[in-house]
């Protein structure tokens, strides 16, 4: 009689989005990039028909919906030809970019070649400010980018990255995207990976700002109409953790410029966890059987309090790459989360911050204070 067969393993349900890195260089210097503060080279990128082989595979795998994104993706001068892959695959493509160097003729060829959206990045509601912030001066292109999305048919949405420079400036940013016709704001609270890490001390807000902007929040949607306006909550102050991405593996992956698969975009910084590239092995054995993938799914990794927590099927112990930044342990309870024994952590950094001067973005890092006469070149 033969003997019983374990069940096979079951597959984890496909992912619907992807973030394609394209690359990480960049004409802006934004002190809370999510890129990791070591940089991939463009000598290190994916090929273009990398790409376009990435894109069929993600449309297989189940992906539906995928941000071309960076650094600045207008850099690769193949970006027409990503956008055609990704219409050929039959994904919705959603251009994340700073605006600077999005021309007519450009976006012409863009829209020629599938594009359906931009999501275009601002740093603050006025241009001296943005400009600060940014490192560079930029505010008058993302304006000139703006009204070409908007004459070009496409769907336009703001992303504001938040913190203590431009928190208290939410009438700003909103009345700013009203003005440009955009039909969706995304005001995200800094998370603090890569660079933002980096400058935490010079962008954690006070809790009096954060509640300050929610009430401007709450005051502009009951008086908006035909704009969406999304609020991504600060990752110190409410006590109680994110889920990691929708869970660690659970509806988006990661490509990286260099092709490394990531289940979260800040998880470049993970230690001892090596991540698969798209150079050695397909997406679907990367998503479904990649060690990297399935380190932190589900609940069974977890230790006490997650595993006896009621919210651990809801933020899954919160983020893994968060828990790795602050504890040097990514299967610890993520510190946000009130009943982590590293929580006091996160109550100190939220009492210490002070005027410290932003470490910009670049291949070499340079420290420049952020306010006043001192305020870097542009």
């Amino acid at each position: 009689m033969p003997l019983p067969q374990e069940p096979a393993p079951l597959k984890p349900p496909p992912p619907w989005a992807m973030l394609a890195e394209l690359t990480h260089g960049c004409p802006l210097h934004c002190p809370y990039c999510s890129n990791p503060t070591e940089l991939i080279s463009r000598s290190r990128e994916l090929a273009t028909a990398d790409w376009e082989r990435v894109m069929a595979e993600a449309a297989e795998l189940g992906v539906v919906h995928a941000h071309l994104s960076g650094g600045e993706p207008l850099l690769r001068r193949d970006l027409v030809a990503i956008v055609e892959a990704t219409e050929r695959a039959g994904i919705y493509s959603q251009l994340v970019t700073s605006g600077v160097g999005l021309t007519e003729a450009r976006l012409a060829e863009l829209v020629a070649a599938g594009l359906h959206s931009v999501q275009l990045s601002v740093q603050a509601g006025d241009a001296a400010q943005s400009d600060r912030i940014a490192g560079k001066r930029s505010f008058a292109a993302k304006e000139d980018a703006a009204a070409l999305v908007r004459q070009a048919g496409l769907a336009l949405g703001l992303n504001v990255v938040l913190h203590r420079h431009n928190l208290d400036f939410i009438d700003d940013i909103v009345a700013l995207g009203v003005s440009w016709g955009v039909e969706r704001i995304e005001l995200a609270n800094t998370q603090f990976y890569g660079w933002a890490l980096l400058n935490r001390a010079a962008l954690l807000p006070t809790r009096e700002q954060l509640a300050r902007a929610e009430e401007r929040l709450n005051h502009w949607r009951e008086r908006l109409d035909g704009i969406e306006l999304i609020w991504v909550i600060p990752d110190y102050f409410e006590g109680v953790p994110k889920p990691c991405m929708g869970g660690w593996g659970a509806i988006s992956l990661t490509v990286g410029p260099d092709g490394s698969v990531l289940p979260c975009p800040a998880a470049y910084a993970m230690e001892g966890l090596a991540m698969p590239n798209v150079r050695d092995h397909s997406l679907r054995w990367i998503w479904e059987e990649s060690a990297a993938f399935n380190a932190y799914r589900g609940t069974e990794w977890m230790r006490e309090p997650c595993v006896s927590c009621p919210r651990r099927d809801l933020d899954f112990g919160g983020c893994r790459c968060q828990a790795y930044a602050i504890t040097g342990d990514a299967a610890a309870t993520d510190p946000a989360c009130r009943l982590s024994p590293d929580h006091q952590v996160i109550e100190e950094l939220t009492r210490s911050q002070g005027d410290v001067p932003f470490v910009y973005r670049s291949p070499r890092r340079r420290s420049v204070p952020v306010g006043g006469a001192d305020r870097p070149a542009l």
